[in-house]
């Protein structure tokens, strides 16, 4: 979006922090679903839950590395999450 045109509303729906909230918010729900199915751990989806977040500078470091930008989100979640990160 060109950001002179762009009223704030708009902006902020499609702007970097938004996406990656909906993001995150899609794996929380993804392995809270996984959780009650018994594919994982319902304690590894309370504390993924509990732990994530993410860096939107860090995301775009990792980024520059594997030239993907789910990789790099997730990778970025992994590091706030811990070990219970390899159920995302």
């Amino acid at each position: 979006m060109i950001p002179r045109y762009t009223r704030r509303e708009i902006g902020a729906v499609w702007s970097e922090e938004n996406k990656f909230r909906i993001w995150l918010e899609i794996e929380l729900l993804a392995c809270e679903a996984q959780a009650q199915l018994g594919v994982i751990p319902n304690e590894a989806a309370a504390e993924i839950r509990q732990k994530a977040s993410f860096d939107i500078s860090r995301i775009a470091e990792i980024e520059r590395t594997v030239n993907h930008d789910v990789i790099a989100f997730l990778t970025n979640v992994g590091e706030y999450v811990g070990p219970a990160s390899r159920f995302i």
